[in-house]
């Protein structure tokens, strides 16, 4: 059956931060033989493309997009079992990253019991390197299925060809902007492999052995105190990356501050928790301008309260990396990927 092409679809309904504009073609897509045509008929009319999926870590542009999006609907969860205690999960990249989640940890599956109650959807979880309390999904990836819009070819990519970082990926760089992602492989493990060395995850089982189900829920309860439920309010989760910063800055951060939290990052570098430098340094935990803020409970958050523009909040994410300098000469940059309206 061809693929059907929507005309003039508002985004506001698929994306997490409820702003963005007219989208001139609309394409949702449940197999490759669909991205074919799609991409086809975006050569055609010399358009380009907006791949999208949850739509989680997008802020597009209030005059929309002037190409064709193409929304990513590619379904199916395929589990293997083998005899060292790993589990192949296969995962189309148009599944739901929760319902994923909470899927493995019902069978009894470790791994993404950490990522509980993150928005989005499983395919783009390679192209930020979604993570959480202490745990990176490049540390469970091990492929990841794609198809090359340019020349139409399929393949498969290996953990080490993806080149993560933290939130970054290959798919963010020039060359794999080309790259549409259709499935991504994930190794768990039947044997217990709790990762609770988050503070938050440390004190709640201290003493004690969780299991993933319990990891999950507390996951879960962690992000339902600190994070607004994405359902009703326009949020992205965590809209800035914590930054990463040489050492000696961070020695000299940590004197000026000597309760700000700080990670190891390899090569001399630590990362910094932002979450804290926004609330205790900064103290804009619930700092608010018209409709846009950041959480009340959570500084980390940036939330559209309702009506909200991408220009307003674009002004506002600027604001607060000012505020954030001019306090601490820290340079902070977002999460979340700006999408500019294509006209021809």
């Amino acid at each position: 059956m061809p693929i059907q092409i929507q005309e003039n679809i508002l985004l506001t309904n698929y994306t997490t931060l409820k702003t963005g504009g007219v989208a001139r073609y609309f394409v949702t897509i449940t197999n490759q033989t669909d991205l074919a045509e799609a991409v086809a008929f975006a050569r055609k009319e010399g358009l380009p493309l907006l791949f999208l999926g949850g739509g989680s870590n997008m802020l597009i542009d209030d005059a929309g997009y002037h190409g064709v999006v193409v929304w990513c609907a590619i379904k199916g969860r395929e589990y293997t079992e083998h005899e060292d205690g790993r589990v192949t999960l296969v995962c189309g990249a148009g599944e739901t990253l929760d319902e994923v989640v909470a899927e493995s940890v019902a069978k009894g599956y470790w791994g993404l019991e950490n990522l509980s109650s993150i928005p989005g959807t499983v395919g783009a979880t390679p192209v930020q390197n979604v993570g959480a309390y202490g745990v990176e999904v490049s540390q469970l990836i091990t492929n990841v299925e794609v198809c090359n819009v340019v020349t139409g070819e399929v393949d498969v990519l290996h953990n080490d060809e993806c080149e993560f970082g933290y939130r970054e990926s290959f798919f963010k760089k020039e060359n794999g902007k080309n790259f549409f992602i259709t499935a991504v492989h994930f190794t768990l493990q039947k044997n217990p492999t709790p990762k609770i060395g988050y503070a938050d995850l440390r004190d709640k089982f201290s003493g004690t052995t969780p299991s993933a189900s319990d990891v999950r829920e507390a996951v879960i309860a962690i992000r339902a105190a600190k994070f607004p439920d994405w359902t009703v309010l326009g949020t992205a989760g965590s809209f800035f990356k914590n930054p990463v910063v040489r050492r000696f800055e961070a020695d000299a951060l940590r004197e000026k501050y000597p309760e700000l939290p700080q990670y190891e990052a390899g090569e001399g570098m630590v990362k910094i928790s932002l979450g804290y430098v926004l609330d205790k340094v900064c103290g804009l935990k619930g700092y608010k301008v018209g409709n846009v803020g950041l959480y009340e409970a959570q500084a980390l958050v940036l939330v559209n309260y309702g009506g909200a523009t991408t220009a307003e909040i674009k002004k506002f994410a600027t604001h607060i990396s000012d505020l954030v300098y001019n306090k601490t000469k820290i340079i902070i940059s977002p999460e979340v990927r700006f999408i500019k309206n294509k006209i021809n």
